[in-house]
């Protein structure tokens, strides 16, 4: 069971960060601004601790990986929810100038939005069943 919780994690992950880029990509073409605490929250929440989760998921720290790709996606999904579809700012999807770039911008929102909530649910998944197999053992 730790193996596949490992692969589904680290495939939630890596579609996660596929997409995060591109979403980035789009963001600096744009241009589209965030903030210095934004950039900080992006660089740590949506990126670095989900890749740190999915390696930790292959190793004895699975329980540990599992509760911090939770946490990770959990704070993303608010983070993008607010950002790209509440607050009306340059950041909201229906905000976004036309040109080459508004389409990769929009549909990597949704992604990611999608992305996310697949991540929390594995990440949900993953933390229940490693904690009944420790009860188990």
């Amino acid at each position: 069971m730790t193996r596949r919780i490992a692969w589904y994690g680290t495939a939630a992950v890596i579609v996660h960060t596929i997409v995060n880029l591109l979403h980035t990509l789009a963001h600096v073409l744009i241009p589209v601004p965030v903030t210095h605490s934004q950039v900080v929250f992006i660089v740590t929440v949506s990126v670095t601790v989900p890749l740190v989760a999915m390696v930790l998921l292959w190793t004895p720290l699975s329980r540990v990986g599992a509760v911090l790709l939770l946490v990770s996606m959990l704070g993303s999904l608010i983070f993008g929810v607010y950002n790209h579809f509440i607050a009306i700012s340059p950041d909201h999807i229906s905000q976004i100038p036309p040109g080459d770039w508004q389409l990769l911008f929009q549909v990597t929102a949704v992604l990611l939005f999608f992305t996310e909530l697949l991540g929390c649910g594995v990440g949900v998944w993953a933390v229940q069943k490693l904690r009944d197999e420790e009860r188990i053992a």
